[in-house]
């Protein structure tokens, strides 16, 4: 079969994505851009170890069950004990009463009670991470769900490849677990296929050896650093580079590259500190995307603005026209802005990895088809979003509610402090009051 090693011209590879990875101390930021636009930013941090834990496997022990709450608190050795919903409880149907269909959760968990999970939220604020029973361990091609008969194939991939792929699988899936295989797997070898699905059975084997060994709360399995996940999650042929500026880092990921995407691994590139002018992000203009990416006023490129403003229930953003003033009529004025807002807000919420409920404000539209169409341009502009999200219709008043999932902490929590003297909340009371 042909390498898929991606396009090139005059030697060098093509590609809409570029990945830098900067590592200073302990801390390491990933800034993706397509073409010479920030799109994406992460950053990995010592304190991670307790809040940016999303994918561990744990053996988490039984705090208390909440009936009413259909809920459990589970221990699972961290600072705040994590949440386990009923929805996300794996049970053995031949143990229970088959007349509890299906089972409460009181009837599954018991206090003190050690049980394998694997946590699908990071914890925020005060609210401890949320978990789950059934395990899934993703790799580069397929992802691995333990002692289950989940079985498919990503959506995204053509028909016919989705066949080619299911017939591979049928020859190299095990039979006691479950198997999802990723969009990255499009064009892969049945050996490729079987190398990805063979190294996470062995995977989740020492995984499993570990949690029968162990009777107290603690970590099974802890996620690769994030420029290894990303890699493992994102890299493709449409990546024209990976450039690294740590030498350890750059080693690791070279490593991991050419053991599941040989012909991607001249793609991961070294940059060297000592010998280059400026540092990585300067060099690619990202720290000035990052200064304009945490501040609360977005300008459009006619002129208008967004004004977006986080607080613990949901974000809210205001689209303005500021200095667009048109040059036809009002109505087309709104709506040409609004469409521009549109694209903006999809990627400032990648950007800023904006999550939970998001309240839109478009400035009022007369005309329902223009309504309209701001809404399919911006479910449009959405769909490039690999972050699931809900959108609703725009109001009469030219609100727009939706949804974004939200793993863990936005850009702007991740590299600020809570303010010390107005404690978070933006504003000092006037002395005067107080006195």
């Amino acid at each position: 079969m042909k390498q898929r090693g991606g396009k090139s011209r005059n030697g060098r590879a093509v590609g809409r994505f570029q990945m830098n990875v900067q590592v200073r101390g302990e801390a390491t930021q990933i800034a993706i851009l397509e073409g010479r636009s920030l799109v994406e930013h992460y950053v990995s941090k010592p304190t991670d170890d307790t809040t940016q834990i999303h994918g561990n496997i744990y053996i988490g022990k039984v705090e208390n069950v909440l009936p009413g709450m259909e809920a459990a608190f589970i221990d699972i050795a961290t600072p705040k004990n994590a949440v386990l919903y009923r929805s996300d409880v794996v049970h053995d149907a031949s143990e229970l009463d088959k007349r509890a269909d299906p089972p409460r959760i009181e009837d599954v968990l018991k206090s003190k009670q050690l049980i394998v999970c694997q946590v699908t939220k990071n914890p925020i604020a005060h609210k401890g991470a949320r978990l789950t029973q059934e395990v899934s361990l993703p790799g580069r091609f397929v992802v691995l769900v333990p002692n289950s008969s989940t079985f498919g194939i990503s959506k995204r991939l053509p028909d016919d490849e989705r066949k080619r792929l299911r017939q591979l699988l049928d020859r190299v899936k095990p039979k006691q677990h479950g198997v999802i295989v990723r969009t990255a797997a499009e064009g892969v070898t049945a050996e490729e296929l079987e190398r990805d699905v063979a190294r996470l059975v062995k995977q989740w084997d020492r995984i499993s050896e570990l949690a029968a060994k162990q009777n107290r709360p603690g970590l099974l399995y802890r996620e690769p650093e994030l420029a290894v996940r990303f890699i493992r999650e994102e890299f493709s042929a449409e990546y024209r580079a990976v450039v690294i500026d740590d030498e350890a880092l750059y080693a690791d990921v070279k490593e991991y590259v050419e053991a599941v995407a040989p012909a991607l691994a001249e793609r991961v590139q070294f940059y060297d500190r000592k010998a280059e002018p400026l540092p990585i992000f300067e060099r690619f203009h990202v720290m000035e995307q990052l200064a304009k990416a945490v501040d609360r006023k977005v300008w459009l490129p006619s002129g208008g603005s967004l004004i977006i403003e986080a607080t613990e229930a949901l974000t809210v953003i205001d689209v303005n026209t500021g200095r667009n003033v048109g040059s036809s009529n009002l109505e087309e004025t709104v709506f040409r802005n609004n469409l521009e807002a549109a694209e903006e807000i999809a990627r400032q919420l990648r950007l800023r990895d904006i999550g939970g409920i998001i309240v839109i404000d478009f400035i009022d539209m007369e005309i329902k088809e223009n309504r309209d169409q701001v809404g399919r341009q911006f479910r449009e502009a959405l769909s490039r979003d690999k972050t699931r999200t809900q959108v609703f219709a725009i109001s009469e008043l030219g609100l727009v509610e939706m949804t974004r999932k939200r793993i863990g902490e936005g850009l702007l929590e991740s590299v600020s402090t809570i303010c010390e003297p107005c404690e978070g909340r933006g504003v000092l009371l006037a002395s005067e009051f107080l006195s």
